[in-house]
């Protein structure tokens, strides 16, 4: 596959669905040598498999984001199976059990912060340096339109992205003389699957979450990719430490 991305390796965590399969999809388009990483096996391998079938590379590996352990073993693979990594999409994350800020168990906020937040940095603290070995990189951070303004009944979550957005600044300027490049992306309401379980827990939310949006539709998978693929390319060369929102204009209003 010839494209933007041809020669490069990419990593693509949460990549089984939703916004980090379409991600991958995307890269793979695009020329890229694909490494998946979930928890989610049987549908990560067969994202893996899709690409296969299109005509390029890919692997998947096992990935929980929240293990140090796993987190190095898929950038180790990475580099074992393609011999560098180019670009990184630390999109892995979880919403948690709404509830107000009070009521917010331990548990949930403990979990929520391990995987959208500590996931991010473990990836981080992995890429970086093989990057830096190389002369350079790319990388986003999915954070949320949750870490730009404050969503009631996810406070773990809102936490969370709004931590993600200020690791990918203080990422930005430490390693912007190596050549890497940081980012986040700021996804407003994207029909995925996290999507649809809140509205299956609150059926009324559809309707006001597309009327709540300027565009007045919720978003799809591909649509975030086309932007997390444009930050990673060279068309974004001047772009680091920014918190890019595509989100139909929510945070505008």
């Amino acid at each position: 596959m010839a494209g933007k991305f041809s020669g490069k390796v990419a990593l693509v965590t949460g990549a089984a669905a939703g916004i980090g399969r379409a991600t991958a999809l995307a890269f793979a388009r695009e020329g890229a040598k694909v490494v998946l990483a979930d928890v989610l096996v049987k549908e990560g391998e067969e994202a893996a498999q899709a690409i296969r079938k299109a005509g390029g590379e890919a692997i998947f590996v096992g990935t929980d984001v929240s293990k140090p352990a796993e987190v190095e073993r898929a950038v180790n693979q990475a580099i074992e199976n393609f011999g560098r990594l180019d670009v990184a999409f630390n999109n892995a994350g979880i919403e948690g059990r709404r509830a107000p800020t009070a009521d917010c168990t331990e548990e949930n906020w403990d979990r929520v912060i391990s995987i959208n937040l500590k996931g991010v940095w473990l990836c981080l603290r992995q890429e970086i340096p093989a990057m830096v070995n190389q002369g350079g990189g790319a990388i986003v951070n999915n954070a949320s339109i949750a870490g730009l303004v404050g969503f009631p009944g996810l406070p773990a979550y809102t936490a969370s992205k709004f931590g993600v957005i200020g690791l990918t600044k203080a990422a930005a300027l430490e390693y912007a003389k190596d050549g890497i490049r940081v980012n986040a992306i700021c996804p407003g309401v994207i029909h995925t699957a996290m999507v649809d379980r809140l509205i299956q827990e609150n059926p009324e939310m559809e309707a006001g979450l597309a009327a709540g949006t300027p565009l007045g539709r919720m978003g799809e998978p591909e649509e975030i990719a086309e932007v997390v693929t444009w930050l990673c390319s060279d068309a974004a060369s001047f772009v680091t430490g920014h918190a890019l929102a595509a989100d139909g204009g929510y945070v505008a209003q």
